[in-house]
């Protein structure tokens, strides 16, 4: 029996040597097309780029030619939207000094340039950035993501409004949106970032609102350093294959989810992406998917007219039925729940006990 303990790195993840490493960096193409581009403002054929991006020292410059790379080959499988994991441009894995010292204004050198790049190839184009807004206060550092549209226009600045763990809190302000529907090739499509893509209340605002395509920027992990020094267990649940088609079912869109892959190391820390990055349709199905590790461009036709209806009495939905005067508590600051933030719930938890405020 041989020590497979040489076989392995400190993550629990194969070492499958240089060879295999190295395939990982070569761009694959998966694609859901048809023979033709889906009609204007009925549908939008999609392009998702997953891949390790660079970090630290000139990453910006890196990361912008690698999208330049990107959305050129989009264009040549008619791509009319492409998108970009979570903090494309500067990469996810800062502390405050470089979050604060990478991060850009929207009317920046790198947002400017990608816009002029949206105009040239008639591509909308929604990529994630660390952004700086000078107030008279102070200087204000969000986690953000520029929606451009084919024209080159700056739809929007969205600034995340969820922050995940301590050290997104440490890097950055939190946001505020009214989450809002854009018209990108006169096609009606909503962001949210990363952890709020396991946000449902934000899925169903998007799609009260007319989205059918919403995408999800994203930087998840398949392990990190925690802040008191710790890793953090290996693996922890990969949320993809399970809540997001459930998204696109519950809401009929479609949902786009576009993570990260490979690596990125900070300090001697390392972060491992999850990758699995994927198109759900309004029927649940994931379309077309990546790899775990590969640097992957997934292009997809989103036209909604191609799924029939998802119940069999065609005048009752899911949005059509819901009883708005019911849900009042949803907006309440007092909850029932067991706070699990301090400690695991176990067999003499008393579930009745929960008691939680939202400040």
């Amino acid at each position: 029996m041989p020590d497979v303990s040489s076989f392995l790195v400190n993550d629990g993840t194969p070492n499958h040597g240089p060879t295999v490493e190295a395939s990982y960096r070569k761009l694959q193409v998966r694609t859901s097309i048809y023979d033709e581009l889906p009609k204007r403002g009925a549908g939008i054929r999609l392009a998702i780029y997953q891949a390790q991006g660079a970090c630290g020292d000139d990453a910006t410059d890196a990361n912008l030619r690698r999208l330049e790379m990107a959305v050129d080959k989009a264009k040549q499988y008619g791509a009319q939207l492409i998108s970009f994991p979570e903090l494309y441009l500067q990469g996810y894995t800062h502390n405050p000094e470089t979050a604060h010292a990478t991060a850009e204004t929207s009317d920046g050198p790198s947002i400017t340039r990608i816009r002029e790049l949206a105009k040239a190839a008639k591509m909308g184009i929604v990529v994630s950035y660390g952004e700086r807004i000078d107030r008279p206060d102070r200087a204000y550092y969000y986690d953000s993501i520029a929606v451009i549209d084919e024209h080159g226009k700056l739809l929007d600045s969205y600034q995340k409004c969820h922050l995940y763990g301590q050290q997104e809190r440490d890097n950055w302000d939190v946001g505020d949106s009214d989450y809002p529907v854009h018209r990108i090739h006169d096609f009606p499509v909503g962001v949210v970032n990363c952890y709020e893509c396991e946000f449902p209340e934000l899925m169903r605002i998007l799609a009260l609102k007319g989205a059918k395509l919403i995408a999800g920027p994203t930087a998840a992990d398949t392990f990190y350093r925690l802040p008191d020094g710790r890793m953090s267990a290996v693996p922890y649940p990969d949320v993809a294959k399970v809540q997001f088609p459930a998204h696109a079912y519950s809401n009929n869109l479609f949902f786009a989810y576009v993570n990260r892959c490979g690596y990125e190391t900070r300090d001697g820390d390392s972060w491992h992406y999850r990758g699995n990055s994927m198109v759900c349709s309004p029927h649940g199905e994931i379309l077309v998917a990546a790899h775990n590790e590969q640097d992957t461009l997934l292009v997809a036709d989103c036209v909604p007219a191609y799924y029939g209806r998802t119940h069999p009495a065609p005048a009752y939905h899911y949005l059509k039925d819901r009883r708005p005067e019911l849900y009042t508590q949803l907006l309440s600051k007092e909850a029932q729940f067991i706070d699990t933030s301090h400690g695991p719930i176990v067999e003499d938890t008393d579930l009745f006990s929960g008691e939680f405020r939202y400040e």
